[in-house]
């Protein structure tokens, strides 16, 4: 275990912090699904600080995916809560759901990034 050596008691400890079944699911669930390339790349095209949303054709656009999986992986995020969504007459922008998905990738890219 990482060099260190753990009695019975200090293990006890550490298993009564973990969050409860149901949230360690909803975390697996989350972090599956932005494990997929195509939702990463609308999640990093909304992280753009410049602007906070994006329409569909704007999604397009900067992931070079067609219409149909954009749209097709904007409901998959939008269903885990992880996108919002802001319909302007015909026009529908997305958002990241808030700044814990911002920090999600903004750490995972810093993770990534990092120079063994």
């Amino acid at each position: 275990m990482n060099g260190h050596s753990y009695n019975i008691i200090e293990v006890k400890v550490m298993v009564t912090k973990f969050p409860n079944e149901d949230i360690l699911f909803k975390m697996r669930d989350m972090l599956s699904i932005v494990s997929d390339i195509t939702r990463l790349k609308i999640m990093f095209t909304l992280l753009d600080d410049n602007q906070n949303e994006k329409c569909v054709s704007e999604i397009v656009e900067a992931t070079g995916a067609s219409q149909s999986l954009v749209s097709h992986q904007l409901k998959t995020l939008k269903d885990f809560d992880l996108v919002s969504v802001r319909r302007d007459g015909k026009k529908v922008y997305y958002a990241l759901k808030d700044d814990h998905v911002r920090q999600l990738i903004s750490v995972a890219l810093e993770h990534a990034m990092e120079e063994e």
